[in-house]
């Protein structure tokens, strides 16, 4: 009786893990097409627009060529860059930044990056979640952007025991940023029980040259992060909870729990309207798909808005749904102005006229 009750207990656990895995991936989840918008390809970007970050004037930094193990790579052999394009133009044409000096290249696989803009002089640094090849160890990499030369002028790389495997990041000063691990495994073999068995390990750091810490955990896999325009608050996402979770910022550094909104999808990263201070994602319905690509079933995309996020009565819509005939993977949305761009993991970049 004993045996059969242990059994019984560990069958038990284990199917409600399934059950568990199968809602947080999307396992079986799929989406009706919604294209609401004036929406074009982007020529000239076939490798992915992993982040994008718009700076006031219109111009966007755009991360492309991300490798990432067990994801898609439709340029496996080209080095990752940083584009530029112009919001402004109704047509883009993505440019290659060059990098400069103190930085390899040829080994460059940028991630999600964040741009601090320093009031006194007007200065923007690009900070870049760097994973070179073929090590794919996590990487801060600070540049300062020279807008007339077209280049990064590469400053800082930063490392840390806490920021072992960094998704993303938000920079709030010319040296300092909150960042998010989207794993807690170092190991790649372990890294798949993290999500077998639901274990609410990964967390937000917050980093200095001064003060580096842990701010929050908890979550299942910490993914997209962004600030709010007042800058009284920092929003991150659980990628498999399927929420953006809201703290607030303290002159400290640190972070209070405020909530957890779900969006019924796997949000990625996040960009903050600079106008409404609406929360725009690109998101994942149905992760699995990402990490067990098929041509014949490719992973779709979703873009979704977040209108009043700090009152009790906030609205999730959905903006843009594909099944992956379209675009495939979406992981970012930016609005600038009327318009709207859409970037994925490892695919095609959108550009939309909204409403």
């Amino acid at each position: 009786m004993l045996t059969l009750t242990f059994l019984g207990v560990v069958l038990g656990f284990f199917g409600e893990r399934v059950l568990q895995y199968t809602h947080r991936t999307g396992l079986f989840k799929e989406v009706e097409p919604f294209n609401p918008h004036n929406c074009h390809l982007v020529k000239g970007i076939d490798g992915g627009s992993e982040d994008i970050h718009v700076l006031p004037n219109g111009l966007a930094f755009i991360s492309s060529g991300l490798k990432y193990p067990k994801i898609k790579s439709f340029a496996p052999d080209r080095p990752g860059e940083i584009l530029l394009v112009d919001l402004n133009d109704d047509v883009l044409h993505p440019e290659p930044l060059q990098l400069s000096e103190g930085i390899d290249a040829s080994s460059f696989n940028p991630h999600g990056l964040s741009v601090y803009i320093d009031e006194s002089d007007g200065t923007v640094y690009l900070f870049v979640v760097n994973h070179p090849m073929p090590d794919f160890k996590s990487f801060i990499e600070i540049f300062k952007f020279d807008e007339k030369q077209k280049t990064l002028l590469h400053l800082k790389t930063i490392k840390h025991p806490l920021l072992k495997s960094v998704n993303d990041i938000v920079a709030v000063g010319p040296e300092s940023f909150y960042a998010t691990n989207d794993h807690y495994f170092d190991s790649a073999s372990l890294r798949p029980l993290e999500g077998y068995l639901g274990l609410k390990w990964t967390n937000v750091v917050y980093y200095s040259p001064r003060d580096v810490r842990e701010v929050t955990s908890g979550l299942y896999s910490a993914n997209g992060i962004a600030i709010s325009n007042d800058k009284k608050f920092i929003y991150a996402v659980d990628l498999t909870g399927h929420t953006i979770n809201v703290y607030e910022k303290h002159a400290n550094w640190s972070l209070t729990f405020i909530k957890a909104v779900d969006v019924d999808t796997s949000a990625d990263n996040l960009s903050v309207d600079p106008v409404t201070g609406d929360i725009w994602t690109g998101a994942h319905p149905n992760l699995y798909k990402i990490f067990n690509y098929k041509d014949e079933d490719p992973p779709g995309s979703e873009v979704i808005r977040v209108q009043d996020i700090h009152t009790d009565h906030w609205i999730v819509h959905r903006v843009y749904v594909n099944n992956g005939s379209v675009i495939q993977g979406s992981s970012v949305a930016s609005p600038y102005k009327k318009k709207l761009i859409i970037g994925t993991v490892f695919h095609k970049t959108l550009y939309c006229q909204l409403d």
